[in-house]
C-alpha cells in the first residue's frame, strides 16, 4: 500500500489525559479547596470508578438517568458536558462549584500529554508529503491542545464529532476527512485505539492500524512501530 494520508483518533492514540488523581488535584489546588488525605482517595476512587473523566476510565455503570446523553454525548458540546458533569455528580464532592471545574480542566491543553513518538510521526509524515487529520469522538475543540504543544503546523485538518453531528464508528465521519485532505480512502491509514470507533473508517475503504491505549511512560513508541513514516527498511511506502 502507498500510503497518501493518515486519519489519528485523539485520546489514547496521539495525547492522553492526565490520571484522575492529578486531575481532582490540580482543581482542588486551583480552587483552593483542601481534604483530608483519606477523602482525596475515597473522592478519586469515586470519580474513578463514576468515569467522570473524559479520557480516562470507563464507567463501572452509567446511571440510568444519563444513558442517553452518554450514548450521543459526543454529538453535542451540551451532550458531553451533561454526560460527563452529571458521572461526577454521583460523587459527593466537598464544593458543588467543583463539578464545573473539573469538567474546564480536562478541556486544558496542560491536562493532556503527548505520547513520546508523536511530534516525531506526525514530523515525519509532514516531511514525507503525508495528509494528516485528526478524527476524533469529542464534544469541544481540541485545536488548541495541539498548539499548545507544538503539533498542530503537522496537522493538515480537524474532523470533530460535535462539529459535524456524528460519531465514530459512523462511515460519514471519515469520508469527511478523507476529502478534506484530498485523498481517496483506499490510500488512508486510519490509527486508533478503540477497536469499534476506529475501525468504523474499513467502511469507506481505509486500512486501520491499532495501538494500545496506555499511559503515556508505557507506550514510548507505540505509533512509531506502526511504520507510517517512509524509511529504510522493511514497511510501506508513501508517496505524495
Amino acid at each position: 500500500m502507498v500510503i497518501r494520508g493518515v486519519l489519528f483518533d485523539f485520546s489514547g492514540t496521539l495525547f492522553r489525559i492526565e490520571p484522575v488523581r492529578d486531575w481532582l488535584a490540580a482543581v482542588l489546588r486551583e480552587e483552593g479547596i483542601g481534604v483530608p488525605p483519606d477523602d482525596f482517595e475515597r473522592y478519586v476512587t469515586g470519580l474513578t470508578e463514576a468515569g467522570a473523566l473524559p479520557g480516562g476510565p470507563s464507567p463501572l455503570r452509567v446511571p440510568d438517568r444519563l444513558a442517553d446523553a452518554m450514548a450521543r454525548r459526543d454529538l453535542s458540546a451540551a451532550l458531553h458536558r451533561e454526560a460527563y458533569t452529571g458521572l461526577a455528580r454521583s460523587v459527593a464532592l466537598p464544593d458543588p462549584g467543583l463539578y464545573d471545574a473539573l469538567y474546564a480542566r480536562h478541556m486544558r491543553p496542560d491536562a493532556w500529554q503527548p505520547y513520546p513518538d508523536a511530534g516525531e510521526v506526525l514530523a515525519g509524515l509532514r516531511e514525507a508529503g503525508i495528509a494528516v487529520a485528526v478524527v476524533s469522538n469529542i464534544g469541544w475543540d481540541l485545536r488548541p491542545v495541539f498548539r499548545a504543544h507544538g503539533l498542530d503546523a503537522l496537522v493538515d485538518a480537524y474532523v470533530l464529532s460535535f462539529e459535524h453531528g456524528l460519531q465514530k464508528p459512523a462511515a460519514g465521519l471519515f469520508r469527511i476527512a478523507c476529502s478534506l485532505i484530498g485523498r481517496d480512502p483506499a490510500d488512508v491509514v486510519m490509527v486508533g485505539d478503540d477497536r469499534r470507533a476506529d475501525g468504523g473508517a474499513a467502511a469507506v475503504g481505509c486500512e486501520v492500524r491499532f495501538v494500545d491505549h496506555l499511559p503515556v511512560q508505557e507506550r514510548p513508541d507505540g505509533l512509531r512501530s506502526l511504520g507510517l513514516v517512509p524509511g529504510p527498511g522493511p514497511g510501506p511506502r508513501a508517496g505524495m
